[in-house]
């Protein structure tokens, strides 16, 4: 759908979480306890963090779960009766005050649960999911999303991106039918508007490299030594997959007892060393360089290629997250100019 421009005011934007929260639908935003701000669920405007850079974890787990029931199953002495999860059962959900870059993580989850087959679970979630977003107006030495097809002020996978265009007043774009649903059922809060210039408002993140780039050099790079040398650091924790808004790896897992159980679907990490072991033992990918390796190809050649997404969206929160201080846009930079 074409954009639609309003303007929100501040005062309002309590009220507009107020309504949300009283219709029925789970409303989740970025707030600050113990001086870390994380992703937690709302009623009002009072706890949300809106100065925060990014929050420690993405939204992915309101459509990908850390770790969720899948099916449950009874053995019976004639048969075993499995049960699916009931997906109907999903509650609408917003996720208020997300970034740009956290928005666009959307599209890459998508294009990997939902291409050829659609995965039911993740479709159903994402179907009940609305974003509304508010654009960066300040960056860290960590944000490189103009250098993956980004910007502070990105529309993509966001429902309504908020722009804070002075003290008192959010300029909103009206992005996707979700985000005209909830303009149409709260008329009263905006007003009419022109387009507006938001480059003045936006935070300066530094183009560095290009993500085409990078895919082009790749092509040549499989068999480089500056993976181990990259790599040299990387100590396989998972850090940088559990934060990042982009990653869909996972694990199956069955919790049972007695004649029951449950089936998990948990996060994973190809950074683990246990991610490709064989059972016969055989591991393709038994140094961690080849784990860093195919983390990059992953996201910069072999899902561009599949699933026609870059899967990186430039937020910045692996290399936050990192406790060996690796910094995935320096280590672009190196690829870009090898």
């Amino acid at each position: 759908m074409e954009i639609v421009n309003k303007l929100l005011d501040k005062s309002a934007l309590s009220a507009l979480i107020e309504r949300l929260s009283k219709s029925g639908k789970e409303v989740y935003a970025p707030v600050k306890e113990n001086g870390i701000t994380d992703f937690a669920k709302v009623d009002t405007i009072d706890k949300i963090d809106f100065d925060c850079i990014t929050t420690i974890q993405s939204a992915k787990s309101l459509v990908f779960p850390r770790v969720e029931n899948i099916l449950s199953y009874k053995k019976t002495s004639e048969d075993i009766v499995v049960k699916n999860v009931d997906i109907t059962a999903f509650p609408e959900v917003v996720a208020l005050g997300t970034r740009p870059c956290d928005a666009a993580g959307f599209i890459p989850l998508d294009a990997i649960f939902c291409t050829d087959n659609a995965d039911e679970i993740f479709n159903a979630r994402l179907k009940k999911l609305t974003v509304i977003s508010i654009s960066c107006k300040k960056a860290d030495e960590y944000c490189f999303c103009t250098s993956v097809n980004g910007n502070p002020g990105n529309t993509t996978g966001s429902d309504i991106l908020f722009t804070e265009i002075s003290d008192s007043t959010y300029f909103a774009e009206i992005v996707s039918e979700k985000g005209k649903a909830i303009l149409d059922t709260n008329t009263d809060l905006f007003k009419d508007t022109a387009a507006i210039d938001k480059t003045p408002h936006l935070a300066e993140v530094k183009q560095e490299f290009t993500a085409e780039a990078i895919n082009e050099k790749l092509n040549t790079l499989f068999e480089s030594d500056i993976w181990d040398k990259q790599s040299m650091r990387c100590v396989g924790c998972g850090a940088c997959a559990y934060v990042c808004p982009a990653c869909g790896c996972f694990d199956i897992q069955d919790e049972n007892k007695g004649n029951k159980g449950i089936r998990h679907r948990c996060w994973d990490s190809c950074g683990f060393g246990l991610f490709t072991l064989h059972t016969s033992g055989h591991n393709p990918r038994e140094k961690q360089s080849q784990r860093w390796r195919q983390r990059i190809f992953h996201k910069f050649s072999y899902q561009p290629v599949q699933q026609k997404q870059f899967g990186c969206v430039g937020c910045g929160r692996c290399s936050r997250a990192c406790p060996a201080d690796m910094n995935i846009a320096e280590h672009l930079k190196e690829i870009a100019v090898n």
